[in-house]
């Protein structure tokens, strides 16, 4: 399950990789490795709009969910039981390309799972590529603000 990831390059670097429109380009800020947990704004491609990069929040938030608590237990989805839970099923459709170019996992050094080593995943060079993720439209109900434009 991938946790960490990061987004070194550029929002001109991302626009030539993948030969679209970055919508959010003044809002968008690379990364190093960030934790997932920290719900960092990253740049998707959806197939609702294939030309186009935008920021999404990671975490999926269900249109039923009351607050953010919920976005903890929706960094991941599995393939294997994606069509069974209530937080993804609905979304299955709303497929999406995370930007990245890196992400890390890491080996247990030790029997008791007190030493990790991280190992970082990237393309050659560190060019920047995708992961395969969901997405949706999240209204906050007390601010109103909405998520997943």
């Amino acid at each position: 399950m991938c946790f960490y990831t990061k987004q070194t390059k550029t929002a001109t670097e991302l626009k030539n990789r993948f030969k679209a429109n970055f919508k959010q380009e003044h809002e968008y800020q690379p990364f190093g490795m960030v934790s997932g947990f920290a719900h960092p704004r990253v740049p998707a491609i959806t197939h609702a709009a294939p030309h186009d990069i935008q920021l999404f929040t990671w975490g999926l938030l269900p249109s039923w969910a009351k607050d953010r608590s919920l976005q903890k237990n929706t960094l991941n989805a599995r393939i294997e039981t994606i069509g069974e839970k209530p937080s993804f099923r609905g979304y299955v459709n709303n497929r999406c390309l995370v930007l990245i170019d890196g992400f890390f996992e890491g080996q247990w050094l030790d029997e008791k799972g007190k030493q990790k080593q991280k190992y970082e995943l990237s393309m050659p060079g560190h060019e920047a590529f995708a992961l395969a993720g969901l997405w949706n439209k999240w209204i906050d109900k007390e601010s109103g603000i909405v998520t997943g434009k």
